[in-house]
């Protein structure tokens, strides 16, 4: 059996009259009290910032990096850089995708998938301007990891850019998703609950020199400070150890429930297809409490995937409601809800 959680004192669940309390994930002890002192003036002369883009470099193989205010700006930036077209995922992405783009007044290119999984060579048929950029999520709709090497060998063999939303990919042991190898540009959001959770901020990472001049005065607007910054450096510290620990929970999830889309794939959450999905998402809530915002939500999503399901957001949850009690109190309310 995999190891899920870090087994932190503070990350705990709750029972209520024998009901599991699952926990929305908050920023770790440590996040939250190097944010505090910065905050109050007990840590002086600190230049966060400028450590925390050096790491995020280190981390994604970047060569230059900018913090940001949040993963939307982050999103800004990237696509005021293009001159071109942007190309976007017919579902499974981030509606932010659109509407930044509509607002820069860029020409929207959309790209059928299945199911959020982008086949690069669907890009065959589609008429795009040149200096055109291809923008999408790590995870197809959080479910399913995205095939990063197809992706990337086929844009840059067709004068595409990719820019990559790595918010829920960064860290990864594996080395594909939030990369800049693979990726022109990575983004992300540290904001909650995201993997790098700090209840604000971003980055955007890329080895193109000239992406930070040519956007530089969109830089200066979202631009952060040093509080998130130091909350960002700290949570950096943790990032792919906490990734992994989700990928572990939302496999053993996806072995032992049925109907999950794309189910052999990497994820932090999963989708089940469900025809009942507005009366069953509202069951499994009654079923699956927690003590803020939701993990369970209805599709058809644009975020998720465009057709009638249940998605279980194992991102959202605190670390130690990974443990495999909680898991399998989630497997029996799921599969219960299947057999009724």
């Amino acid at each position: 059996m995999k190891c899920f959680t870090q087994n932190k004192p503070h990350l705990t669940c709750t029972l209520r009259n024998d009901i599991m309390i699952f926990e929305f994930k908050t920023p770790h002890d440590e996040t939250r009290q190097i944010m505090s002192d910065v905050a109050s003036g007990k840590l002086e002369n600190t230049n966060f910032e400028k450590e925390c883009e050096n790491e995020v470099c280190k981390l994604i193989n970047a060569k230059f990096s900018k913090i940001t205010s949040s993963g939307n700006n982050s999103i800004f930036v990237a696509l005021s850089s293009i001159k071109g077209d942007i190309i976007i995922p017919d579902q499974g992405g981030w509606h932010g995708f659109k509407q930044i783009a509509k607002f820069l007044k860029k020409d929207i290119i959309t790209l059928e998938t299945d199911l959020g999984i982008i086949n690069p060579e669907n890009m065959d048929n589609l008429e795009f301007k040149d200096n055109s950029a291809l923008i999408f999520t790590s995870f197809a709709g959080y479910a399913a990891e995205q095939n990063i090497k197809s992706i990337s060998k086929y844009s840059r063999n067709n004068g595409i850019t990719t820019i990559e939303d790595a918010s829920a990919g960064i860290g990864d042991e594996k080395k594909l998703l939030g990369n800049c190898k693979y990726s022109d540009i990575v983004i992300a959001s540290t904001g909650q609950p995201k993997i790098i959770n700090v209840g604000s901020g971003g980055f955007i990472a890329t080895n193109d020199e000239n992406l930070l001049a040519e956007t530089s005065l969109p830089l200066k607007l979202s631009k952060t400070n040093e509080i998130i910054s130091s909350g960002i450096h700290e949570e950096l510290k943790r990032v792919s150890k906490n990734l992994q620990l989700t990928l572990n929970a939302t496999d053993y999830l996806k072995k032992h429930i049925h109907n999950t889309i794309h189910a052999d794939k990497r994820g932090v959450n999963l989708i089940i297809k469900e025809d009942d999905a507005k009366q069953k998402t509202w069951q499994l809530k009654n079923q699956l409490p927690i003590n803020k915002s939701g993990f369970i939500n209805r599709c058809p999503n644009y975020n998720r995937v465009k057709t009638k399901a249940i998605s279980i957001e194992i991102k959202n949850l605190n670390y130690n409601c990974l443990e495999k009690e909680y898991l399998d109190e989630i497997i029996k309310a799921v599969n219960n809800l299947q057999q009724a």
